[in-house]
């Protein structure tokens, strides 16, 4: 059959369905430091947290409620912060210093990984 004759072909439509099938899985993992007092601001954070030696850690999860036990497990590894969890779309982010994002990532991504046999990709830092 003649591809070009079907695409433009009025009676003989192409359509396309697109479907989300969350895994089980870490996406990103991702540590700043140091970030500047903008990216605070941008992201609804408070600025007055933005100094040397802060971090802000970024985690994605899916399926998105998993979002939740990453927060629960992220206040309880260290003295970071909870800046934002979304249940819906999978993000938490975290705030402390380098060494309380870190702890916490490293907690999740082990708890992750091991007890619930998520996939689970690299830490990042810049």
């Amino acid at each position: 059959m003649d591809f070009d004759k079907l695409i433009n072909n009025s009676e003989n439509k192409m359509r396309i369905i697109q479907e989300l099938v969350p895994g089980k899985q870490i996406t990103l993992a991702h540590i700043i430091a140091n970030p500047d007092e903008i990216l605070y601001q941008k992201l609804g954070l408070d600025p007055a947290e933005s100094h040397t030696g802060t971090a802000i850690g970024i985690l994605t999860v899916s399926p998105s409620e998993t979002a939740i036990i990453a927060g629960d497990i992220a206040t309880k590894a260290s003295g970071a912060k909870l800046g934002f969890v979304d249940r819906f779309s999978g993000t938490v982010i975290i705030t402390g210093t380098v060494s309380e994002v870190e702890a916490s990532l490293k907690a999740i991504t082990d708890y992750i990984s091991e007890k619930l046999g998520f996939s689970v990709c690299e830490v990042t830092r810049t």
